[in-house]
């Protein structure tokens, strides 16, 4: 243990100096000194400390906890909070709030080093006080004010509120367990989905306390699998709007139209077209369930603030003749845009939200393969953007891949890989998976040698004749071309692959449902101890296999991680529990990273540091159950420790633009924790009231 005295401070300010270095407002002056005990453990800190100290300008303030670092934020800080500033619309951020070096929730767990961490404590001093300008219903009315039976006497006389209200005063956690119950009555996902959808409607800070704290139950209910049924019934359940729709109307005018969204700060934008939403294909506007699933959860599990997310639909158009024949359907009734006006479309979109939010991130999420690759290419290196589909599920099925490999006892320099789907998706997560080979030392020629695709033609390879040379003769695109695999014939099924590559790793993002039959499952496990199977397609209804027959047509061999999730497999007297493959263990964390460092790119490297990251997060005893991925109640330690791995990747190759260049990785990971959003309550007071 290296035990020093420190004094307790905000880290992210400019003007003082703590004993790290890094700069504090002048008005923020030491009222006492802490003594802190640090352990270190690469990026893990146990912390012990006694007395606070408070900065003087401000009422709020907080102890510490007795085994994490805890920070103090100030005016305009990224985690959420605008102290001291009137945005107009507050998410439940406030002055005084704690977080853990990790941002843990749930229960506790033992890191891969063996230090314990903690649950995410919570305030037990003054709050800051927020001023709104509105009272009575109009702040009942006002999800991002109104906190309903949590209102005390005080707040309801100051604001209006006496006898608008039940008289009872609930807790903020009382809230969240009735909430849980009556959604628990509830007889379907669906169902359940609306009524959080009705929730986020009326109170958005009880709606995110209630995903951070139930993460495991309910981020399957905001997002995949349920989402996909969500839009499928979009404009049947649609009552009300939100986030923002960018169509074909109003070309010309994307620029003003951004002026239109309240807040000034916006941080993470997630775009789609509609035009392949998970395996459904072109729900076009009603592929707007995405975007705003998506932003849940990067507000839950990446710690960004609600009110520095927006979800956008781009609609130029469906090729869905049902949606265009429905009375129902919300978004315009034509043909989708093709080519150069297409293009010239999404160039207004980007321009107008750059322009409007100079640092944000965008992210393109459900785009068709043809526009997806395309677009990643021309804009990955002018915007601060990512393509999910090709970045986020490549990395993190690397992060699978990493953790498959060490339980079977395997390197990923030994993996042989047969991929069902050369899509975005496919070759995307094809692409990532040979960048790990490369940082492990091979060559990218004997990477690329190790994966064979199929279309739904069958193989990507040798133009032999023996099958027809199917994909040959329809023509390869440009991205598939360089996956030709010269060892089988083109054409060839995926049993004839299995049987002849002899793979020991098995990829589905086909979204062909039951493709790995069990002939081909027991095929891969005649010559593979321990096959690593991912059927990765969404939703359920399109996964390639299932967990338990997968372990049932190995005798519980495989390793197997899924895209959705499933339940835990009991075979032979043991249980197997598949880990869910989601992107929600990358991209809240690669925007968080984003958002707090101004991360002016996402790189490869840094998407592999990502996947890494992702992987060593595991802990034994979660390696021990057969998971490949952390518990889903531990997402905000890893969204933690996959920002600070890009962060310290950033700062390495000078891409940063909010933190100085000279930070240590344990100043990072004490910076990132302290930004991540916590949703709580804020004491409000009415400013169009005159004093007395």
């Amino acid at each position: 243990p290296i035990t020093q005295p420190l004094a307790w401070i905000p880290i992210d300010h400019p003007g003082l100096k703590c004993s790290s270095g890094i700069q504090l407002r002048p008005e923020f002056r030491m009222q006492s000194r802490t003594n802190m005990s640090f352990l270190h453990a690469g990026r893990h800190a146990m912390v012990q400390t006694g007395r606070r100290a408070m900065p003087s300008a401000h009422a709020a303030g907080m102890s510490m906890s007795t085994s994490l670092s805890q920070r103090h934020h100030a005016p305009g800080c990224g985690c959420g909070c605008q102290h001291g500033h009137q945005h107009g619309r507050q998410h439940g951020h406030q002055h005084g709030h704690q977080h853990s070096v990790h941002g843990v929730i749930g229960k506790r767990f033992v890191s891969n080093e063996g230090i314990p961490q903690i649950d995410i404590p919570k305030p037990t001093r003054e709050l800051k006080v927020l001023k709104v300008k509105k009272d009575g219903v109009d702040i009942l009315h006002d999800p991002l004010w109104n906190k309903n039976t949590c209102f005390d006497n005080a707040e309801r006389d100051r604001l209006g509120l006496r006898g608008l209200l039940p008289p009872v005063e609930r807790t903020l956690e009382q809230q969240v367990g009735r909430v849980m119950r009556a959604l628990r009555r509830e007889d379907s996902d669906e169902r359940r989905n609306m009524f959080l959808q009705d929730l986020h409607n009326r109170d958005e800070t009880l709606y995110h306390r209630t995903l951070v704290e139930n993460i495991t139950e309910v981020a399957p209910l905001v997002y995949t699998p349920t989402v996909g049924k969500v839009c499928q019934e979009f404009g049947d359940q649609y009552r009300r709007s939100r986030g923002m729709y960018f169509s074909t109307q109003d070309r010309g005018m994307f620029s003003s139209m951004a002026y239109n969204w309240p807040h000034d700060d916006v941080h993470v934008i997630v775009v789609t077209d509609g035009s392949r939403i998970l395996g459904l294909g072109d729900l076009g506007a009603h592929g707007m369930g995405i975007p705003i699933g998506k932003l849940a959860l990067y507000c839950a599990c990446g710690g960004i603030a609600p009110h520095r997310v927006l979800p956008v639909m781009l609609d130029v158009g469906t090729n869905n003749t049902e949606l265009l024949e429905d009375e129902d359907y919300l978004g315009l009734k034509h043909k989708r845009l093709e080519g150069d006006e297409y293009y010239d479309m999404v160039d207004e979109f980007m321009k107008a939200v750059t322009s409007r939010w100079p640092n944000v991130v965008v992210q393109f999420e459900d785009f068709e393969t043809s526009k997806a690759v395309p677009l990643l290419a021309k804009y990955r290196h002018i915007y601060r953007c990512f393509n999910d589909d090709i970045q986020g599920t490549g990395c993190v099925t690397l992060a699978g891949i990493l953790a498959a490999c060490r339980q079977a006892g395997d390197s990923i320099t030994d993996l042989r890989v047969v991929c069902a789907g050369a899509g975005s998706a496919g070759l995307g997560v094809c692409a990532q998976i040979v960048d790990g080979m490369v940082e492990a030392g091979l060559s990218r020629e004997e990477a690329m040698s190790r994966f064979v695709v199929l279309t739904s033609k069958g193989a990507v390879g040798l133009e032999d004749g023996v099958n027809g040379d199917p994909n040959h003769k329809r023509g390869l695109t440009e991205d598939q071309g360089p996956w030709v695999n010269a060892g089988v014939s083109d054409g060839s099924s995926l049993l004839e692959t299995v049987k002849q590559f002899k793979p020991t790793c098995l990829l589905g993002l086909s979204t062909v449902p039951g493709i790995f039959s069990e002939e081909v499952v027991r095929a891969m496990a005649e010559d593979c101890e321990n096959p690593i199977i991912m059927p990765m397609s969404n939703p359920t209804h399109k996964s390639e296999c299932t967990p338990e027959q997968a372990y049932t047509w190995t005798d519980g061999r495989a390793v197997v991680a899924t895209g959705s999730p499933f339940a835990p497999v009991e075979l032979n007297g043991k249980t197997f529990i598949p880990s869910q493959c989601n992107n929600m263990y990358v991209f809240p964390g690669i925007g968080l990273a984003a958002s707090v460092a101004g991360v002016t790119e996402i790189t490869d490297k840094m998407l592999y540091l990502a996947a890494v990251a992702c992987a060593d997060a595991i802990s034994d005893e979660e390696v021990a159950e057969g998971r490949t991925f952390p518990a889903v109640g531990r997402i905000r330690q890893v969204s933690h420790q996959v920002a600070c791995k890009i962060i310290d990747e950033a700062l390495r190759v000078g891409k940063t633009t909010k933190i100085p260049s000279n930070m240590t990785e344990e100043e990072v990971s004490e910076y990132v924790a302290a930004k991540m959003y916590f949703p709580q309550y804020v004491p409000l007071v009415d400013t169009t009231k005159a004093r007395s």
